[in-house]
């Protein structure tokens, strides 16, 4: 799965995306067998067996089947099947799939080298910007990873910056569907495609590149813009398409092909054959695919059908129907009913925790504070860092996952997922102890004056707040019935430390649109949950930094919606984009930027969303991974026999 094929986004699904070759199919031919003078024996009169069919339920239909047009979920699992990796990505690492390994430092195919820019060359300043180098620009020399170092070119005088190459090679033997050789230029070819503007695809990492050249039929370099140090460089493969299919065509005619004229056109284990729109998508064996030799993939054909709701889908299981119900249905509010079927035999389930972090963002500086706090303006009332920390004693978020989750999922101490190498076991834990909470409270200023437990405490001497404030904050979301739930039990929980809570549900298009007027982006809120994917190599410290903060200046493109700044922080997150993974001193930066991470608490993590699959009893190699957003990472793999049930 690879991240060049997504359009940026920051919440909820910021996914890998998959490419998909499309190319007519040549109709099937049969040839009639030699006439035989034998007598017709017993096995002419056998009824031939149906093709064994594997059938996946889907919660919604895929929108696309073309890689470069947004695909959505559904849409990324038909395309799993028919082609496989380029290069599987997990919060802990890569996994080569049509690639011989994986680059690293280590083994040579990844470098960092110094080179020599003039005047002119494209380069990355030191803001990250792609931008040609002229008097005053300011920017990394070689070596140079803090901003201490950074220099002002002169115009005149020589500079050295660092620059990376990746080489990526391709397995041999590999084949395209209808039999044509895959090579290092389809590659090539998809990343001119991706360059085209008529692709919806994400720009950035086309922006930062000097070069993406086939060096032979298998071998691939890749060329950084100078001053571009890509801490997840071993994902800059662009997946191939078919050039041999597709050649002829502009970016803008593939994007406008109709499916039925141009099938898609793949590597891996199944064949595109028919979509009946809202019904299903049916898809076939593979003769080519490259692990073929291996028995994979066990079935003969692969439908994709789409059902409305959990319901529908879990009794089309028990009836045979569906063999596997995705996450797409959103099982985990079916949990009691799932158990009960496995208990009986009659299903199997698997539950994972997923790189989705609902998390709860404090606005500590509202977009009202950019022209100073003025009298019409809220309160500071999430200026004191002690405030913050008292409203994570006072969560509760124990309760929710208890109680909403079946103690299945757990609270996160940071925004980086515990099964990240970089993850800081040192990380404060701010579990649930109301009488801390109120301790902090009490030492702010913020008195229980009426001596009312069921009444907001008031400000007496907070430093920025009028005496006489309540501590009443807006609590906002969207109204998603699980979402419902767990500010229901937080904000009962905040209320016993004598912190007042209006809650507020949005629509998900207002809640989520851009600023000013946003209530995310336009920075409106007080408590704000939302969830946010740590899925990838490179957790998202940049969405912590002053730079990132959405306001007029910029447009309103950011993504630290609370409004936090510490210049601390911003040193040790600049500190680690331009430090490679493999250098020494990178996991040190990620535990300090944890640690004032889990002091200053622009965010509160609440818990890791739940992934719920659900499979035939029998249904073997059925896993789902915690680490990665797709369930059906390795579906070439999935059979099914006797010997499973209960596995």
């Amino acid at each position: 799965m690879n991240r060049k094929l997504l359009l940026p986004t920051f919440f909820l699904l910021m996914t890998a995306g998959c490419s998909l070759p499309f190319a007519p199919q040549a109709a099937a031919t049969q040839t009639a067998p030699a006439p035989q003078e034998a007598t017709p024996t017993l096995a002419a009169t056998l009824t031939p067996a149906p093709p064994a069919t594997l059938t996946i339920c889907l919660g919604q239909e895929p929108n696309t089947l073309y890689p470069y047009a947004s695909p959505n979920m559904a849409a990324r699992d038909v395309l799993a099947a028919i082609y496989d990796g380029p290069v599987d990505v997990f919060s802990n690492g890569y996994q080569p799939v049509i690639l011989e390994k994986i680059p690293s430092l280590a083994n040579g195919d990844a470098q960092r080298v110094p080179v020599k820019v003039k005047r002119g060359d494209p380069v990355l300043n030191a803001s990250g910007q792609s931008v040609a180098l002229d008097t005053g620009v300011k920017v990394f020399p070689s070596g140079c990873t803090d901003l201490a170092c950074v220099v002002r070119f002169d115009g005149q005088t020589e500079l050295e910056l660092d620059q990376m190459v990746v080489t990526f090679r391709l397995k041999t033997g590999l084949l395209w569907s209808d039999g044509a050789p895959l090579t290092a230029a389809d590659s090539v070819y998809a990343f001119t495609l991706a360059s085209d503007p008529a692709s919806a695809v994400s720009k950035y990492l086309i922006d930062r590149t000097q070069s993406y050249e086939a060096v032979d039929d298998l071998t691939v370099q890749w060329w950084g813009r100078p001053g571009f140090i890509d801490t997840a460089y071993a994902d800059n493969f662009w997946a191939p398409l078919p050039q041999h299919a597709w050649g002829e065509k502009s970016a803008a005619d593939l994007a406008r092909a109709d499916l039925t004229a141009r099938p898609p056109l793949g590597w891996g284990a199944y064949v595109f054959e028919e979509w009946a729109p809202g019904d299903f998508i049916r898809l076939s064996k593979n003769d080519n695919y490259f692990r073929a030799a291996e028995g994979l993939p066990a079935f003969d054909a692969l439908v994709f059908r789409f059902l409305p709701d959990a319901e529908s889908a879990i009794s089309a299981l028990t009836v045979g129907e569906c063999d596997l119900l995705n996450t797409s249905l959103r099982l985990e509010g079916q949990l009691n009913l799932l158990t009960q079927l496995e208990n009986k035999g009659q299903a199997r389930v698997a539950i994972a925790t997923t790189p989705l972090m609902e998390r709860l963002d404090l606005g500590i500086a509202p977009a009202s504070y950019d022209d100073g706090i003025g009298l019409n303006d809220r309160p500071n009332l999430l200026g004191d860092v002690r405030t913050r920390q008292a409203i994570a004693f006072c969560l509760d978020r124990q309760k929710v996952v208890d109680t909403v989750f079946g103690g299945l999922t757990s609270v996160p101490d940071t925004f980086v997922p515990s099964t990240h190498p970089f993850y800081s076991a040192q990380t404060v834990h701010y579990a649930h102890d109301a009488n801390q909470g109120i301790a902090l409270l009490e030492q702010i200023g913020w008195k229980n004056v009426d001596d009312n437990l069921l009444t907001p405490r008031t400000a007496l001497n907070v430093s920025g707040v009028p005496n006489g404030t309540a501590l009443m904050l807006k609590y906002a979301t969207t109204g998603a019935t699980q979402r419902r739930q767990v500010t229901e039990i937080l904000s009962a929980s905040l209320a016993e430390c004598g912190i007042g809570v209006t809650l507020e549900y949005f629509d998900p298009n207002t809640f989520y649109a851009p600023g000013p007027g946003g209530e995310l982006f336009g920075r409106q809120f007080d408590l704000a949950e939302y969830a946010i994917t740590t899925a990838g190599s490179d957790p998202a410290c940049a969405a912590f930094t002053g730079d990132a903060i959405p306001d007029a200046s910029n447009g309103w493109l950011g993504v630290n919606i609370s409004g936090y700044k510490n210049s601390d922080f911003d040193t040790l997150c600049t500190q680690s984009q331009h430090t490679l993974p493999e250098d020494a001193q990178s996991a040190a930066l990620w535990t300090q930027m944890q640690a004032i991470y889990a002091n200053d608490l622009p965010s509160i993590p609440l818990y890791q969303r739940l992934k719920v699959v659900v499979a035939r009893p029998d249904f073997c190699n059925l896993s789902i991974d915690s680490t990665t957003l797709f369930d059906l990472w390795n579906l070439e793999e999935y059979s099914i026999a006797a010997t499973c049930a209960g596995q």
